[in-house]
């Protein structure tokens, strides 16, 4: 993670550009360090899944793990072009990828619009390819979606979110809004990393605009 600007890329890289892929993927502990439970499929059949990204990724993973209802969470890399990336490959620019919080949730204690309200708030998403200090694509906002109905309910709350910032004079949102094609598992260090290390750095930081949530949320 970045503590201060950095020159590093700023633009995402086309198939010719990104780096070749890699043959393995990275080496991780399947059981989440907090509570125990799998951070991998197959699961119980009664959970959801939601995959965000908000900058720096530990911060933002131990934002959704803390949240009631969440069963797990996982960090690793999506939105890009190289198979199986490392960190260091995702550092350099050349994949395309964004760090990602996978998160495996039980509708039934929070919803999806619950999760999206903590993604909006918990985060400046009109910085486009930083967050904060941590400059570079690696650090943009996404939200890839699991299926149609969150895609709508991304992009609905969106919308709505974009509204609550004009009206405190803030800028438009950049927010990558994309169907998921694949989550790389980051490297086992990363995983639930403010848990293992309690003064690890944190970039995470709103706007302090909320998100107003339906009612029957």
């Amino acid at each position: 993670m970045l503590f201060g600007m950095s020159k590093k890329p700023v633009e995402l890289p086309s198939a010719e550009t990104a780096l070749q892929d890699r043959a393995y993927p990275n080496q991780f502990t399947r059981e989440h360090f907090v509570n125990g439970h799998p951070i991998v499929e197959p699961l119980p059949d009664n959970l959801s899944k939601a995959v965000f990204g908000l900058g720096c990724f530990w911060g933002a993973e131990r934002l959704f793990w803390k949240l009631p209802g969440v069963f797990s969470t996982a960090v690793g890399y999506a939105g890009g072009i190289t198979k199986n990336p490392t960190y260091e490959d995702v550092c350099s620019g050349k994949t395309g990828h964004t760090e990602v919080v996978k998160v495996f949730y039980d509708p039934t204690l929070i919803s999806y619009e619950q999760l999206l309200a903590a993604f909006w708030e918990s985060h400046d998403p009109t910085q486009g390819m930083r967050q904060g200090n941590d400059m570079g694509t690696q650090y943009r906002s996404a939200i890839y979606c699991i299926d149609n109905e969150q895609s709508c309910a991304a992009k609905k709350s969106l919308r709505q979110f974009q509204q609550a910032l004009i009206e405190k004079a803030l800028g438009a949102i950049t927010t990558e809004i994309k169907s998921l094609r694949e989550f790389y598992y980051a490297e086992d260090y990363h995983q639930q990393y403010l848990a293992k290390n309690p003064g690890g750095y944190c970039g995470l930081a709103g706007t302090g605009v909320c998100y107003t949530l339906n009612s029957n949320s």
